[in-house]
């Protein structure tokens, strides 16, 4: 299983989505068989309750399941039937965690970020594409490179790579690259402070 982690920088909105499904169709074309999973680092369970005006509309999986627009475009993109379990939020992933301390799973350990929540999203990750019985795997982090709430899921992404081989994942980085209008030259020094911040997490795009 190879897996190609698509992170964005300095802003929000500038087509993680539609870059991964984009990459997926390429792959899916050179003959691959490609599966995605849209990770989201909000505390809601599921796009389900979220007000679509702050949020976008909500896309509806064959399983019921409501999850965010992006998911609707893997879909379409790649000619597939995604399910609930290729959307993991912070939400749900807190709620397996503390449902498996109760049930005591855990065998009386402190409950932590890490090991534990990293490891959920990292369990969470490869059991969607290996379900899927797919040769790639895009996963798509959403939020932006240094935000508090995207920490654990960079954290996951890098150890997915120590535990599946650098050779088997890969990153890809979004970022803007702004032209200043009285200059009117591309300027990169904020995708090199995102690069940058992106390294200092153990992640190499």
């Amino acid at each position: 299983m190879k897996y190609i982690i698509v992170t964005g920088g300095v802003l929000s909105g500038l087509g993680k989505g539609i870059t991964s499904s984009s990459a997926g169709l390429l792959l899916q074309c050179a003959g691959y068989k490609v599966t995605a999973v849209k990770m989201d680092p909000y505390l809601n369970v599921d796009a389900g309750t979220m007000n679509p005006y702050e949020h976008g509309e909500v896309f509806v999986m064959k399983d019921g399941a409501e999850v965010d627009l992006d998911l609707g475009n893997y879909e379409r993109f790649l000619h597939c039937n995604l399910t609930s379990e290729h959307n993991i939020t912070t939400g749900k992933v807190y709620k397996k965690v503390i449902e498996k301390e109760r049930h005591g799973d855990y065998l009386g350990q402190t409950v932590q970020i890490i090991p534990h929540v990293v490891r959920e999203i990292v369990d969470g990750m490869r059991k969607a594409a290996e379900d899927s019985k797919a040769d790639v795997c895009m996963v798509e982090f959403g939020g932006t490179v240094g935000d508090i709430e995207s920490m654990p899921f960079m954290e996951a992404g890098r150890l997915l790579s120590r535990e599946e081989g650098k050779e088997n994942v890969m990153y890809i980085h979004t970022t803007l690259v702004p032209v200043v209008g009285s200059v009117g030259e591309q300027k990169t020094k904020p995708t090199q402070h995102s690069i940058k911040e992106l390294q200092g997490l153990g992640i190499r795009p």
